[in-house]
């Protein structure tokens, strides 16, 4: 269930990554710690998601910036998709990447599809959502898709994708 863009990573780069996984909801804030990228949340203009840029005052590390005007889970989303691009495409960022709502750049779509994916394994990994989906057996729960948003504290929409539903 992880992506292929999740397999090309570094083996102790997934290891450090996979040991702060370790509950639902994935704590976001601890992954970009330990990648020494800092996240903002601010006010960006209308249509812009989020955006990753070098740090000025860090050289070698990296600012997201994320729309404090979007939903907190469009937020977590948003923050995953951005440290996807640090993960995968740190060498085309240059002076920054800016992510609209549909969560294009001017990156090509193939990119901005593996940021996507690298974010649901950020946010979602294989053994917690393994894990909550036998709970929410176990606990006879009739919206699985419902439970699992809440639980990883993603959009339905997401969650959707992830399991491959419509």
């Amino acid at each position: 269930m992880m992506s292929r863009e999740w397999r090309t990573l570094d083996s102790q780069l997934l290891q450090q990554i996979s040991g702060l996984q370790e509950a639902a909801p994935v704590r976001l804030s601890s992954i970009a710690k330990a990648l020494d990228v800092k996240v903002i949340s601010t006010t960006l203009p209308k249509g812009v998601s989020g955006e990753i840029r070098p740090d000025p005052d860090r050289p070698g590390s990296y600012i997201v910036r994320v729309n404090r005007n979007d939903s907190s889970r469009r937020q977590r989303f948003t923050v995953a998709h951005e440290i996807g691009h640090y993960l995968l495409h740190r060498d085309q960022i240059g002076d920054g990447i800016t992510d609209d709502v549909l969560y294009r750049s001017t990156l090509s779509d193939s990119r901005e599809a593996q940021a996507n994916r690298i974010a649901a394994d950020l946010l979602m990994p294989k053994n917690l959502m393994d894990e909550w989906i036998e709970n929410a057996k176990v606990l006879k729960v009739d919206d699985v898709v419902g439970f699992l948003a809440d639980k990883f504290n993603v959009s339905e929409a997401a969650m959707k994708i992830r399991l491959g539903v419509s």
